[in-house]
């Protein structure tokens, strides 16, 4: 192997911070500091909040630098004080600028949660559940000024399994990535991969998440609610209204059934079925305004007034 790389890691989230932790443990290059996001007002106090990448490389001694933007001179002259041979960015969170991306010598890369080009853009993961894909994976790719249009370097593939949903593909695919990562470094430090370039015409955006798409529409087909409430889980979580209390669905599943879109047909151990624009969803787990969640039987033998059948569901 070639003399080790002089690194810089740029990240934000739990899900940089598993990237993070594995190139620690590897231990073959030199991290010569880590770029995190400001820390941020978080929880009931709003108190100011380290990211779990800035608590981990703190851990180990690592220094820290937190600009809000890289677009001014000044960061960008620090940040080529530090002469590093490579960026590894990892859901930072800051749009890179071009005059960032030459600073080291073998560029910017970067981990998404896709089989690039299928989903660029904020919710990778969330969307790919949500479209009913069976496959997703891991891209690292050499940074350039598009969003994810960058050339792939390295991808691997792990299937989408029924069980998946939003937070456990997130947690399978950080340490795949973190692996991907860790072999993408050595095979730059050791000129080793070829890039390949993105057929930008299957790409697709994966937008942002938000609370007001996680209103459960009834008309739609049981199977895009199914995926859906398997993809907003655990964030932004799915949810209807009842009599005008939120029910938050966790788990649900299909349920060859019919009916008026949104009106509950049958209530039983086994689950709330509401009738969709096709078929059936069948409601398994869900949650009550200030209450926990609990199998639909736990929440159904509390409040029996809100379930009875041929009621609709919505607002």
């Amino acid at each position: 192997m070639n003399k080790p790389l002089r690194i810089i890691f740029a990240g934000t989230p739990e899900f940089a911070a598993i990237h993070l932790a594995k190139i620690i443990q590897q231990n073959l290059h030199k991290l010569v500091c880590v770029y995190t996001q400001p820390d941020r007002p978080a929880g009931r106090g709003k108190k100011l909040m380290a990211s779990p990448v800035k608590e981990l490389a703190l851990q180990h001694n690592i220094p820290v630098f937190q600009p809000a933007t890289l677009k001014t001179e000044e960061e960008q002259k620090q940040l080529a004080s530090l002469q590093a041979d490579l960026m590894v960015v990892v859901a930072y969170g800051l749009i890179l600028p071009q005059a960032v991306l030459d600073i080291p010598t073998l560029g910017c890369i970067n981990s998404h949660a896709s089989l690039l080009p299928r989903w660029r853009g904020a919710a990778p993961i969330q969307r790919a559940i949500q479209a009913g894909d069976k496959e997703t994976g891991i891209t690292v790719m050499q940074m350039e000024a598009g969003l994810d249009t960058g050339p792939m370097l390295l991808k691997a593939t792990i299937a989408i399994t029924e069980q998946d949903n939003g937070g456990s593909l997130h947690d399978r695919l950080a340490e795949l990535g973190a692996t991907t990562v860790i072999k993408a470094i050595d095979g730059l430090a050791n000129k080793k991969l070829t890039p390949e370039k993105q057929d930008d015409s299957v790409a697709c955006y994966a937008h942002k998440l938000n609370k007001e798409e996680a209103e459960i529409n009834w008309q739609l087909a049981a199977t895009d609610l199914s995926n859906t409430v398997r993809a907003f889980n655990p964030w932004p979580i799915c949810y209807s209204f009842i009599d005008g209390v939120q029910l938050k669905v966790l788990e649900a599943h299909v349920e060859d059934r019919s009916g008026k879109a949104g009106e509950i047909i049958n209530i039983s151990k086994e689950g709330l079925i509401v009738t969709c624009g096709k078929q059936a969803l069948c409601i398994t787990k869900l949650q009550l305004p200030n209450s926990k969640p609990l199998p639909f039987w736990d929440v159904y033998n509390g409040h029996k007034e809100l379930f009875t059948p041929h009621r609709i569901l919505g607002k």
